[in-house]
C-alpha cells in the first residue's frame, strides 16, 4: 500500500447505516488533507490496528469517531495519527516516550 507519497488508510464501520456517505466524508477529507486514500479491509482477519501496523500507513481516516470503539482508537493512536471528518477531529499518535516526564 505504502510508498506513493503520503497515504492514508480509510476506515468505517461495516455495519453503518450510510456507507455511501460515510466514503465520501473520507474521500472528501483525503484530498482535503492531500493523501492518497487506501481503503482497509473490513472482511480481513486483520483487526483495524493490525492492517495499519502491516502497511506502515501513519494516517487513519474516519467519517467520525463513533466508527470505532474507544479501546480501537487508542491502539490506533499507539502507531498512527487519526483525522476524523464530522465532526472535524485529529488526534496524533501517543509519544513513544509513553508520558514519561523529565
Amino acid at each position: 500500500m505504502k510508498g506513493r507519497g503520503m497515504d492514508a488508510l480509510g476506515w468505517m464501520d461495516p455495519c453503518s447505516p450510510t456507507p455511501q456517505w460515510d466514503a465520501a466524508q473520507v474521500r472528501r477529507l483525503a484530498r482535503r488533507l492531500g493523501y492518497a486514500l487506501c481503503w482497509a479491509d473490513a472482511g480481513s482477519v486483520l483487526g483495524l490496528v493490525e492492517q495499519v501496523t502491516a502497511s506502515g500507513i501513519d494516517v487513519v481516516l474516519l467519517p467520525s469517531s463513533a466508527h470505532v470503539d474507544a479501546v480501537t482508537l487508542d491502539r490506533v493512536m499507539a502507531v498512527a495519527d487519526v483525522e476524523c471528518a464530522c465532526p472535524r477531529a485529529s488526534f496524533g499518535r501517543w509519544s513513544a516516550l509513553g508520558g514519561l516526564r523529565r
